[in-house]
C-alpha cells in the first residue's frame, strides 16, 4: 500500500480524563437508576449487595479489565480486536457491532422519553399532577389505591398522554408525531456529540458524565427531609438474608453487573481503542466499575426515599410502589414529584438528569459501529461520504428510521419486545462466546503479556486465575440459568402473541448470527486443509499474516510489539496449556 492509500495514525483522547469520564457515562445509565433499586426491592433489600459486590470483584472488574487491555492493545474495535486474537470467533466482534446497532435505535426513544417529560414540566402545575385532563379515563385517582381498577394520573399521563398506547402489538395505530419529532431531536444531539469522534465526545462528558452526580445529591438532600423517608430507606437497606439461599438472587446480581457495566457490548471496548498506548488500564477499570456501583447505590438511596415519602402519603406499603423497567422512573417517580414542594424545578432536573444518562450510554453505542466501520472500510467510507462526519450522519439518519415504530401508538410494545430479546437473551450468548475467545483461545499468558508491554507491570494471580477458571465458570452458569428461567416478554400484565415471540428471537438472532457466520469465513479464507486451517483459526494474527486482511499498524504513542505476543507463548500447545 503506498504511503498516501495510508490510513492516518489513529487519533486519541485529548486528555486520559476524558475516556475515563467517558467509561463512567458509557457504564451509568439509566439501568442504575430504574433497575438496580427494582432488584434490591425484590431481592432481600441489603442484603442483595452481597452477592452484588461478590459479583463486581470476581466478574465485572476482571472481564471490564480484560475488555480494556485487548482495545487498547490492539487499537481497533471490537471487529478488529477479536479477528486479531481468536480469528475463529471475529464473529463475537461483529455480533457485538450488530447487538450495539439494534439497541441504539430502540433505546434513543426512553431518550425521546426522557425529553418529552422534560419539556412537560415546565407547566404549571405538572400534567400528571391531577385527574382533569382530556386523556384522564373514568377509574383515575389523584392517589394511589389497592384496587386493581384503578389508575394513578401519572399512569395515565405516560400510558394515554405521551404514548397513547393501543391495547396490544396486534394493533399498530398511527405515529405520535410529537414523539417522533422529539426523536429526531434526540438524534440530532447524538449526532452533535459524536460527530467529531473522541474529540467532541471527549468535551462533552465533562457535562453529561458528572452532571447527574450534582442532581442525584441534591435530590437525595431533599428526599431525606420529607416524612416516611427513612421509612423507604429502611426497605431498600434491611436485608431479608432467607433470600441469599435462592440462585436466582445471585444470577440476577451477576446479570446486573454485566449489563450495567456493559461486558460483551464493545462500547468500552472501542472507547479504548483511543487510548494512548502506555496507559494504566488498571486505574481505569477500578475507577469506571466502582464507580458504576456506587451510582447503582446512590440512586436507591435516592429512589426508595421519594418512594418511602409516597408510602407515607398516600398509606399504602412501600412494596405496592415499587415498579421495573420505565414505570419507575417515568410513573412512580413523577407521582412522587407530583407532592414535593417546588415541584416543577425538581421533575426539571430528575428529567434532565435522565437525558444525561441516556446520552452517555447512546454515544457510546453509536461509537461502536462508527469505529467498527472505520477501521474495516475506511477508504470506501471516504470515497463514498467524503467525510467521516457525513458518514455519521447517515448513520444516525438510518437508526432514527429504524427507531419509528417506538414512536407509534404500538411503540411501548416493540421497545419491550426488543428489550428483552437483546439485552436479556443475546448479550449472553455473546458474552461467553467472548470470554472463549480472549481467555482460552488467546490465553491469559498472551494477555498478561500484552500488559506488561503497555505497562510494565503483569497482572495479578487474583486476575489470571479469575480469567482462566472463574469468570468462564461464572458466564457458563449465568447463561445456562437464563436459558432454564426463561421466560417469554411481557409488558405488565398484557403477553405477546406467539407470532411477536418468534419476531423477538429473529431480533436475537440478528446478532448472535454473526458469530458462527463469522467462523465460516474464516475457515474460507485461511489457507490449507480443513485441519490447517482449524489450527489457524485459533491462532492470533493468523488473518493478518495469510491474507493482509488486518494492518498490524498500531497508532498513538506506541505500536504493539507482535514478536512478544508470538513468543510468548507455544503455538503448538492447546489454550490450556498456554494459558497460566
Amino acid at each position: 500500500m503506498d504511503q498516501q492509500e495510508q490510513e492516518p495514525s489513529r487519533p486519541t483522547w485529548s486528555r486520559q480524563i476524558e475516556f475515563t469520564l467517558a467509561g463512567i457515562g458509557c457504564a451509568v445509565g439509566l439501568g442504575n437508576v430504574w433497575r438496580f433499586p427494582y432488584l434490591c426491592y425484590r431481592s432481600g433489600g441489603g442484603a442483595f449487595l452481597v452477592p452484588y459486590l461478590f459479583m463486581l470483584v470476581v466478574l465485572g472488574i476482571p472481564l471490564l479489565y480484560m475488555e480494556l487491555t485487548v482495545g487498547q492493545y490492539t487499537r481497533r474495535g471490537p471487529v478488529h480486536a477479536l479477528a486479531t486474537v481468536c480469528p475463529l470467533l471475529k464473529g463475537v466482534g461483529m455480533a457485538s457491532v450488530a447487538i450495539s446497532f439494534i439497541m441504539c435505535t430502540y433505546y434513543n426513544v426512553v431518550i425521546t422519553w426522557a425529553l418529552y417529560y422534560l419539556f412537560s414540566s415546565f407547566q404549571a402545575p405538572l400534567p400528571w399532577q391531577s385527574c382533569n385532563n382530556t386523556w384522564n379515563t373514568p377509574n383515575c385517582t389523584d392517589q394511589a389505591t389497592n384496587s386493581s381498577y384503578s389508575s394513578t394520573a401519572s399512569q395515565e399521563f405516560f400510558n394515554y398522554r405521551m404514548l397513547d398506547q393501543t391495547s396490544g402489538v396486534e394493533e399498530a395505530g398511527t405515529l405520535r408525531w410529537e414523539l417522533f419529532l422529539i426523536l429526531i431531536l434526540a438524534w440530532i444531539l447524538i449526532y452533535l456529540c459524536i460527530f467529531k469522534g473522541v474529540k467532541s465526545t471527549g468535551k462533552v462528558v465533562y457535562f453529561t458524565a458528572l452532571f447527574p452526580y450534582v442532581i442525584l445529591i441534591a435530590l437525595l438532600i431533599n428526599n431525606v427531609q420529607l416524612p416516611g423517608a427513612s421509612d423507604g430507606i429502611a426497605f431498600f437497606i434491611v436485608p431479608e438474608w432467607e433470600k441469599l439461599r435462592s440462585v436466582e438472587v445471585w444470577v440476577n446480581a451477576a446479570a446486573q453487573i454485566f449489563n450495567s457495566i456493559g461486558i460483551g457490548f464493545g462500547s468500552l471496548l472501542a472507547m479504548s481503542s483511543y487510548n494512548s498506548f502506555n496507559n494504566n488500564v488498571l486505574k481505569d477499570t477500578l475507577f469506571i466499575s466502582i464507580t458504576n456501583s456506587l451510582t447503582s447505590i446512590l440512586a436507591g438511596f435516592v429512589i426508595f426515599s421519594a418512594f418511602g415519602y409516597m408510602s407515607y402519603l398516600q398509606g399504602i406499603p412501600v412494596s405496592q410502589l415499587a415498579v421495573d423497567g420505565p414505570g419507575l422512573v417515568y410513573v412512580v417517580y413523577p407521582q412522587a414529584f407530583a407532592n414535593m414542594p417546588v415541584s416543577q424545578l425538581w421533575a426539571v432536573l430528575f428529567f434532565f438528569m435522565l437525558l444525561c444518562l441516556g446520552l452517555d450510554s447512546e454515544f457510546a453505542m453509536v461509537e461502536v459501529m462508527v469505529t467498527s466501520f472505520m477501521d474495516e472500510f475506511y477508504h470506501q467510507v471516504l470515497r463514498i461520504f467524503k467525510r467521516k462526519e457525513f458518514f455519521i450522519l447517515v448513520l444516525c439518519g438510518v437508526a432514527l428510521l429504524l427507531g419509528i415504530p417506538c414512536v407509534m401508538q404500538v411503540g411501548i410494545y416493540v421497545f419491550q419486545l426488543m428489550d428483552h430479546y437483546t439485552a436479556i437473551v443475546s448479550i449472553m450468548f455473546l458474552a461467553f462466546f467472548e470470554i472463549i475467545a480472549i481467555c482460552w483461545s488467546y490465553g491469559v499468558k498472551r494477555l498478561s503479556s500484552n500488559l506488561e508491554e503497555m505497562t510494565g507491570g503483569r497482572p495479578n494471580i487474583f486476575f489470571r486465575l479469575c480469567w482462566l477458571i472463574v469468570d468462564p465458570v461464572l458466564i457458563t452458569v449465568i447463561l445456562i440459568f437464563s436459558i432454564i428461567q426463561f421466560k417469554p416478554a411481557r409488558y405488565g400484565n398484557y403477553v405477546f402473541p406467539p407470532w411477536a415471540q418468534g419476531v423477538g428471537w429473529i431480533i436475537a438472532l440478528a446478532s448472535i448470527i454473526w458469530i458462527p457466520l463469522g467462523a465460516i469465513h474464516t475457515l474460507w479464507v485461511l489457507p490449507g486443509s480443513l485441519t490447517e486451517k482449524l489450527k489457524l483459526s485459533i491462532t492470533p494474527y493468523a488473518l493478518n499474516k495469510t491474507k493482509g486482511l488486518y494492518n498490524e499498524r498500531g497508532g498513538g504513542n506506541r505500536e504493539p510489539s507482535i514478536s512478544i505476543i508470538s513468543s510468548s507463548t507455544d503455538p503448538q500447545k492447546s489454550p490450556l496449556e498456554t494459558n497460566f
